[in-house]
C-alpha cells in the first residue's frame, strides 16, 4: 500500500512482523477465538448474547473517549433511547453503528467505504463523512502536546480509505494470518483518521466486522473494547510508538493478547448468561406455562428493562396482552416493575446482575 502521508507509518512486510513473540501471541489468540466462535455456533439463540454482550462493548469503546455513563442509564436508554442523555445517546447510537455496519456486511459480503460513512452517521448523527477542512491534530489531554497530525488533505484522505478499503477485501496472500491483518488495519485506519470525530469508536467496529469478515467470529461477539480499555494507556502509547519508532510487533502483541484476554473472558460471560438463560426458562415453564414462549424469554434477555411496547413488538401480541404478561412476570418475581418519569420499566434482575458483574470486570 502506498505511503501518501509521511505521517500514515508504512505497513511492515510479513517478514518483519514473523517473529517469534508474534508466533506465540497469535496462537493463544487463534485458540481462544476458535473456542469462543465454536461455542457460539453451540447456541440455539445467537442473537440474545449478541445483543446483551455487543451492549456491553459499546459502554467500553464510548468509555475509551471518555463518554462514560452508568448501567443503569445504559439499561433505561437500550430500552427508550428517546429520554436518554446525549451522552447515553452516544452509547446506543455506537450499538446502532455496529447493527448498521453487520447488516451492510451481511447485504454485501466486503467492508467498504460506504459501510463506514453510513456508521459514522449513525454513530455522530450527522449527514457528512471524511474530513474536507485541515487543522485536525491528537493532543495529549493532560500535557496539550500535540502527539500526531493525520493527513490533511481530503483528497489524501480518501485516496488512503480507498487503499485501505482494497487492503482490507484482498484475499490475503501476504503470508499474514486475518488476526495480524487486523492489527495492522486498525492502525492504519486510526493514523488516517478520516472522520471528524468517532474515527476510535469506528476503527473498533471494525475489528470486529473484519474478523466476520475473514470467518474467524460468526457474530460481533467478542467484547474486544473491555481489554483495551482495561489497558487505554497502553493503547494509545503504542498506536504512537509505531508512528515514531516503527515498533509494529509490540503492537500486533498488544492486540492479539488483548483478542485472548477477550475471547476467554467472553466465553465464560456466554457460559454464565446461558446458565440464567435457562434457569428463568425452567422456571417460566413450571410457573407460568400459559404465559411462556420463547420469544418472550428472549425479550427478556435482550432488554435488561424491558418495556410493554418492546415486548408486544417481539412476541408479536397486542399491547393488552404484553401489559398482562408482564404483570404475572412481575407477581412470580421474574421482573420487578420500576416507573422513571411516565414510563414503566420491568426489570430482569439476574440479568443486570450478572452484566453488573461482567461490566466489572467479574467474569475472567
Amino acid at each position: 500500500m502506498q505511503n501518501l502521508s509521511e505521517n500514515v507509518a508504512p505497513l511492515p512486510s510479513a517478514e518483519k512482523i514473523t517473529t517469534i513473540p508474534v508466533l506465540e501471541a497469535l496462537g493463544d489468540a487463534r485458540e481462544a477465538l476458535g473456542e469462543l466462535r465454536g461455542r457460539m455456533r453451540g447456541l440455539s439463540y445467537q442473537g440474545i448474547p449478541m445483543d446483551t454482550l455487543y451492549q456491553q462493548e459499546a459502554l467500553a469503546s464510548s468509555a475509551i473517549e471518555n463518554i462514560v455513563i452508568t448501567l443503569e442509564e445504559a439499561f433505561r436508554a437500550f430500552s427508550l433511547p428517546d429520554i436518554a442523555s446525549p451522552k447515553t445517546k452516544e452509547v446506543v447510537q455506537h450499538f446502532d453503528a455496529m447493527e448498521q455496519g453487520y447488516a451492510d456486511w451481511r447485504e454485501m459480503g466486503g467492508i467498504s467505504e460506504s459501510m463506514f460513512i453510513s456508521m459514522f452517521r449513525i454513530l455522530k448523527q450527522r449527514g457528512d463523512g471524511y474530513r474536507t477542512q485541515p487543522g485536525t491534530k491528537l493532543i495529549n489531554l493532560r500535557t496539550r502536546e500535540v502527539v500526531y497530525e493525520p493527513p490533511q488533505d481530503p483528497h489524501v484522505v480518501v485516496q488512503l480509505m480507498r487503499e485501505l478499503e482494497s487492503f482490507i477485501n484482498a484475499e490475503a496472500n501476504d503470508g499474514l494470518h486475518p488476526l495480524v491483518r487486523m492489527a495492522l488495519i486498525h492502525h492504519r485506519f486510526e493514523s488516517i483518521h478520516p472522520f471528524p470525530d468517532g474515527n476510535g469508536r469506528i476503527g473498533r467496529i471494525l475489528n470486529l466486522l473484519y474478523l466476520i469478515h475473514t470467518g474467524l467470529l460468526d457474530a460481533p461477539t467478542l467484547y474486544l473494547s473491555r481489554a483495551i480499555y482495561a489497558a487505554r494507556p497502553d493503547y494509545y502509547r503504542l498506536l504512537q510508538g509505531v508512528r515514531t519508532e516503527d515498533a509494529w510487533e509490540d503492537w500486533v502483541i498488544y492486540l492479539l493478547n488483548a483478542v485472548t484476554r477477550t475471547a476467554r473472558s467472553t466465553m465464560k460471560s456466554v457460559e454464565s448468561l446461558r446458565k440464567t438463560m435457562l434457569h428463568t426458562k425452567k422456571r417460566m415453564r413450571e410457573e407460568l406455562p400459559k404465559v411462556y414462549s420463547q420469544d418472550l424469554l428472549n425479550n427478556l434477555f435482550r432488554y435488561p428493562y424491558t418495556r410493554i411496547e418492546l415486548l408486544a413488538k417481539d412476541i408479536a401480541r397486542e399491547p393488552q396482552t404484553a401489559r398482562r404478561y408482564l404483570k404475572e412476570l412481575t407477581k412470580k418475581g421474574f421482573v420487578r416493575e420500576v416507573k422513571h418519569g411516565r414510563n414503566n420499566f420491568y426489570i430482569n434482575d439476574p440479568l443486570v446482575a450478572l452484566l453488573t458483574h461482567i461490566h466489572a470486570g467479574g467474569v475472567e
